[in-house]
């Protein structure tokens, strides 16, 4: 399964994967772990996988499937190749800002950032003491008039699964979370200003993605079906976990961009409170899941496509590929390629697992490796180190053939969970 066949003058090669279908990995310079490859090479086995897989630059081993990887079924759907973070993705927006529009100091605009829009972990257990402070207290007026365009259906999902009803959707609804998720101010080639956030469908999309993987694992065990790894566990089309499962997703997608859409508007207020000067900012803004499944037409098909850690990139499609901090981010607009499905990497994709990064690196490394970025730098964020993520030119190169440049960025501003 190792042997790699060059395929000229294609700019991807060809996991070979005995008698599963073919990987086509656009990873031409960057490393790809073994366990990886592994990895793709039980997914492409699935006797419902569509043609081939797909395999993008930012590649690397992941829970439930392989980051980076672009997976079309026929028949059936593995709700732990989409996970739990359903919808997760990013939001990016040009403003008639400057770079000499903003402050010499940038902490009180970090600050005022981090004020309006909440963050952080939620409490794990109930019996931890205090409130979630990556939830609203009093949820503002924008969060309310979003949340009427989810209320109906929401309501509908907790009739068939009762303990959503449970989860902090309504609180978590324009809030960013933690881990790699991030809000940024970014300059771009010419100075202009731009807004970048990250996050996904937060704690209620958590609670979907955790009860269908169970409920998929359930259906394997009840029908005795042997798998190379439990978390291939599918749901087949025709049955009622199946028909559920794509509504209940479908439904936290819509959350998780509503999530961005509210976080954008609270951002730019947030800004406003600082800087004087009006600003617009411009219908140049690119919303989009990088971790999401949706029903599509390929090679005359159509089929559900599993976005795992990759961006959608038809041609003339706008996407956004963020590196990591300290490093360039990229808006892009996408070629079309048929081959990887019309999708392009969602970002650097990381070298290393967080638990490594934090025993490998100090806070004196992330201090230098963030020299110019206004955010934090204290050990809660090591594990965010860029060092940690491949380098993001070499992961740009190797996918040409999906997307060209349109816009390089570069953060002055970032928030952590």
């Amino acid at each position: 399964m190792e042997k790699l066949d060059n395929i000229a003058p294609a700019s991807y090669d060809t996991l070979a994967t005995g008698q599963g279908k073919p990987v086509k990995m656009w990873t031409r310079g960057v490393p790809v772990e073994t366990e990886a490859k592994t990895q793709l090479g039980n997914t492409a086995k699935m006797p419902f996988i569509y043609k081939h897989i797909a395999v993008m630059p930012d590649v690397h081993v992941g829970k439930g499937s392989t980051i980076g990887s672009v997976i079309p079924t026929l028949g059936a759907i593995i709700p732990a190749a989409v996970g739990v973070d359903i919808g997760c993705g990013m939001m990016a927006a040009k403003t008639t800002l400057c770079a000499a529009d903003l402050p010499d100091n940038l902490g009180p605009l970090r600050s005022a950032i981090e004020r309006a829009v909440p963050h952080g972990s939620s409490p794990r257990t109930r019996s931890h003491r205090g409130r979630d402070q990556g939830s609203w207290e009093h949820p503002p007026a924008p969060v309310d008039t979003a949340w009427q365009t989810l209320k109906d259906e929401f309501e509908v999902l907790c009739q068939k699964t009762p303990k959503l009803e449970k989860t902090n959707h309504y609180k978590h609804l324009g809030t960013l979370g933690s881990g790699n998720h991030f809000i940024e101010i970014c300059l771009d080639e010419q100075g202009a200003v731009w807004f970048m956030l990250h996050s996904g469908s937060r704690g209620v999309g958590n609670a979907i993605g955790t009860h269908f993987i169970e409920l998929a694992q359930q259906d394997m065990r009840k029908h005795m079906v042997n798998l190379p790894d439990r978390d291939l566990a599918y749901l087949k089309e025709g049955s009622t976990h199946y028909d559920d499962y794509l509504q209940a997703v479908g439904w936290a997608q819509k959350f998780a961009r509503m999530n961005r859409e509210v976080m954008m508007q609270n951002l730019i207020a947030a800004v406003r409170s600082v800087i004087t000067k009006p600003f617009q900012t411009h219908v140049e803004a690119v919303n989009c899941h990088h971790n999401y499944v949706q029903k599509e037409h390929h090679f005359g098909q159509d089929v559900l496509v599993t976005r795992k850690g990759a961006v959608s990139a038809r041609a003339g499609e706008l996407g956004i590929i963020p590196g990591s901090m300290g490093a360039r981010s990229f808006i892009v607009r996408g070629k079309g390629e048929a081959e990887s499905f019309h999708s392009c990497s969602h970002g650097a994709g990381r070298t290393m697992s967080r638990t490594e990064a934090r025993k490998r690196f100090s806070v004196e490394d992330h201090i230098r490796a963030t020299e110019g970025v206004e955010c934090r730098k204290d050990e809660a964020v090591i594990d965010e180190i860029p060092m940690a993520y491949k380098d993001i030119d070499a992961v740009m190169a190797a996918q040409q053939d999906l997307v060209e440049v349109v816009h390089t960025l570069r953060q002055i501003v970032c928030v952590k969970g």
